[in-house]
């Protein structure tokens, strides 16, 4: 088997399983092996001038790197994707491919936090301005667009507050002012939101989560369309933020049932959202594949589906209440992450740090991430957790 000619002929699913596979050029093994190293050989004097080889030296990647970017770039839809350590450096790779000292950036207010951070720290040193806007704002950006803003960034849905963005009307005002679209994917990942069809120029992705979805690796991948591809790519070479070799193979492993995970990550999450919306605890469920969410029909849209994580809202109660409700999970982790296949509960507070628009819920946040464990098993964890709440009130 050398793979098939034309891929993309071939459904989604499939795609997944084949992408990046040659098992005719690894010996008849199905799966691609770590190269790992630093050093490359040349054959002669003249191919070392010309440096005409794919791999030239261990920071530009190894056979095991290429495997993944070319299946990425197949699912995403994108003329290349570059992988690096964490979902954070890709954020930073691909803000630094499209900006420089004196441009003005535009970032939502509902961004994931250390998004924020190094906007805030990182790019206000070296001369970059950001304006934090109202995630909602749709066609409205181009209020916010000046001579010199260079790049749009978008989330969606926003991160633990979970707007919805209008993308594509986004895209479209940022285009004809000359600005790059940028947007964080990770919560649908290509398979549930296709970013490049949607107008979108970089796509990031936290491969830390679905892709891996074992809660092994930490991994970022960049995708970007043929205006964006060239930029993106010389920046990472000239940085050398190639991730490690064994993550490249771990996520090489976890693209392969990255479909079948995401399916079930709905259906279980779509479960216990809906089982928490009707608890008396909750006041407010955040997931934009409810109907009950301001976001519903720009998901229903322009999304394929919705993953395993959302917010509620609980009525006001005490630290002392939620911590009996928190700290006797047997179940539910407490952790900054998600994706993987164990279940993860996290309280937040967004009122400290925005800028643009106000966060008050009226109530206590917390950030579900659903796993794989059975739901009735996770129901009878939440609900033991409400009963310590209530006595503990």
């Amino acid at each position: 088997m050398s793979g098939p000619t034309d891929p993309k002929r071939l459904s989604e699913r499939t795609r997944l399983v084949v992408g990046g596979r040659k098992p005719s050029e690894q010996f008849g093994f199905v799966n691609t092996p770590i190269y790992r190293g630093s050093t490359v050989l040349y054959p002669t004097y003249e191919e070392l001038q010309a440096r005409r080889q794919r791999f030239v030296y261990g920071t530009y990647g190894t056979p095991t790197t290429q495997a993944l970017e070319q299946a990425w770039s197949d699912i995403s839809g994108a003329a290349g994707t570059v992988i690096v350590p964490s979902g954070l450096a890709a954020i930073v790779v691909a803000l630094q491919s499209c900006l420089k000292a004196g441009d003005h950036l535009l970032v939502p207010d509902s961004v994931y936090r250390p998004t924020r951070n190094y906007c805030d720290g990182v790019l206000k040193r070296f001369g970059v301005e950001t304006t934090y806007y109202d995630p909602l704002v749709g066609a409205g950006i181009g209020d916010l667009m000046r001579p010199n803003t260079t790049a749009v960034f978008t989330e969606a849905p926003g991160s633990q507050s979970f707007e919805m963005q209008d993308i594509p009307a986004i895209a479209e005002v940022a285009h004809k002012h000359g600005a790059v679209v940028l947007m964080d994917n990770t919560w649908a990942t290509p398979l549930y939101f296709p970013p490049h069809e949607r107008g979108v120029d970089l796509a990031i992705e936290a491969g830390t989560k679905y892709l891996g979805g074992h809660s092994d690796i930490l991994m970022g991948l960049v995708t970007a369309n043929e205006r964006c591809w060239k930029p993106l790519r010389q920046t990472f070479d000239a940085m050398a933020i190639g991730a490690g070799p064994e993550d490249h193979f771990l996520a090489l492993r976890g693209l392969r049932t990255m479909k079948l995970r995401l399916d079930e990550a709905q259906r279980q999450g779509m479960a216990m959202a809906e089982w928490l919306a009707a608890r008396p605890e909750v006041k407010t469920l955040l997931h934009p594949a409810f109907p009950s969410h301001p976001g519903h029909n720009i998901w229903k849209r322009d999304f394929k589906g919705a993953s395993g994580l959302f917010s509620v809202i609980l009525h006001p109660v005490s630290q002392k209440a939620l911590a009996a409700f928190l700290d006797g999970l047997e179940l539910f982790g407490m952790g900054y992450s998600w994706g993987g296949y164990e279940s993860l509960v996290v309280p937040f507070d967004c009122s400290t740090y925005r800028t643009a628009t106000t966060w008050n819920p009226g109530g206590t946040a917390l950030r579900f991430q659903i796993g794989l464990e059975d739901v009735v098993d996770l129901q009878a964890d939440l609900a033991a957790g409400f009963e310590r709440m209530k006595a503990a009130s």
